[in-house]
């Protein structure tokens, strides 16, 4: 069940490269989000610890119902162009996205012959951070950047849970201080932006 829940994080992730309408892009991370948080809680439920099953509640409630109504709250509020043009065509996306998961699966299997478990989740984090980084830099406007940020940090996730087996409550709760103080990075630069177009 829980490999089921990390394709269906990978594959909203490669879907995201190609959506061309913001809000269609923040459901693909809030869908993003909430397979990443199912994935926590099974996980943690595997391993009997408590503190990752709370993180996996508490990632789907922030990253999968309140981020995303911030971000759709913003967009509306700045008026930011609903439609968002990647920069790199499909065609070329569609050649990008399997190559760049390919090559991590060769990249990472140094790294893996020193993790016991969970060794594809491994090799999928760094994936998805490269396919992150992708969706950073193929848009110009403000917004699909910080969504792309946003995901990055889901594949962080990702991969401090699969590498380490669970990671300490104080991480788990500095990176939620960290997502929190993204979201007041978020409204700043919605506000740049939005002096930008007028």
């Amino acid at each position: 069940m829980v490999d089921f829940f990390i394709g269906l994080f990978l594959a909203n992730l490669i879907v995201s490269l190609f959506t061309s309408r913001l809000h269609m892009l923040i459901f693909w991370y809030a869908l993003n989000s909430f397979s990443l948080g199912v994935a926590a809680l099974l996980i943690g439920k595997d391993l009997h610890d408590d503190p990752m099953i709370l993180t996996g509640i508490v990632t789907i409630l922030l990253k999968s119902f309140i981020l995303p109504y911030v971000l759709k709250y913003l967009s509306k509020k700045f008026e930011l162009k609903r439609q968002i043009t990647p920069n790199i065509k499909i065609p070329y996306a569609i050649i990008l996205a399997p190559a760049v998961i390919v090559f991590t699966f060769y990249l990472s299997e140094p790294i893996l012959g020193g993790i016991s478990s969970h060794q594809n989740y491994v090799a999928i984090s760094i994936a998805a951070m490269f396919l992150s980084l992708i969706l950073m830099l193929e848009h110009k406007n403000i917004a699909p950047k910080i969504i792309g940020f946003l995901s990055m940090e889901n594949a962080l996730f990702l991969l401090g849970i699969s590498a380490t087996g669970g990671m300490p409550m104080l991480v788990e709760l500095g990176i939620f201080f960290d997502l929190l103080m993204a979201i007041v990075v978020i409204n700043l630069l919605f506000k740049k932006e939005e002096m930008q177009n007028v």
